[in-house]
């Protein structure tokens, strides 16, 4: 199975790809975003500036709409999760991210940002969860997500400070988490994994 990590430049590129290898896929890093989406499963990696992220993205941004469009499963992790969305307030106006959940990007509501260290997960539905439950995970963030539809995409939810914000997205084979799994200790590998053979189906 080939797994591929689109490098946009930054992101936790190492212990992402570990993590991943670990599961025994075949680990690709690919700073092309046309040339990513040739792939079994494509990752899109946390940490980073969504709007130099998107701008790595830019060129081929229309291929990857369609290819995840098409069915291409895709995990997008912190940021990689932002970049599904339309939009960021990180970023400057007129700058786009894939747009495959409609909604934008904004700032957590919260004195103490980043959120840095474990939060739970709450109202959990994905199907992902079924074999790989979450008690905890690790997050490192700034912004979260704020779809224009939470009952069709959001599929589990924390709150830092009284945000509630979605800690899993799900768009068909596109799934996005908030927080990193590969940091998350076993629960988080568990839940990375379940995902990769949930790709391999």
């Amino acid at each position: 199975m080939r797994v591929t990590i689109f490098d946009y430049g930054a992101g936790n590129i190492h212990s992402l790809a570990k993590a991943v290898g670990a599961y025994g896929a075949d680990v690709v890093i690919e700073p092309d975003p046309v040339r990513a989406v040739d792939t079994d499963a494509l990752v899109l990696p946390g940490v980073g500036a969504f709007g130099a992220a998107a701008e790595r993205l830019a060129p081929g941004r229309e291929h990857m709409r369609m290819a995840l469009g098409a069915g291409l499963p895709c995990l997008g992790i912190c940021l990689g999760m932002q970049l599904l969305f339309d939009r960021s307030d990180e970023a400057p106006e007129g700058t786009l991210g894939l747009g495959v959940i409609p909604g934008h990007v904004a700032r957590l509501a919260a004195r103490r940002v980043p959120q840095i260290g474990w939060n739970t997960v709450d109202e959990a539905s994905d199907p992902l969860l079924a074999c790989a439950p979450l008690p905890y995970v690790y997050y490192a963030n700034s912004y979260v997500c704020r779809p224009l539809d939470s009952h069709a995409f959001v599929r589990a939810w924390s709150t830092h400070e009284g945000d509630r914000f979605p800690a899993i997205v799900r768009a068909d084979r596109t799934v996005g988490v908030q927080f990193h799994p590969e940091k998350s200790s076993r629960p988080g590998l568990r839940f990375l994994h379940a995902f990769l053979e949930s790709a391999r189906q």
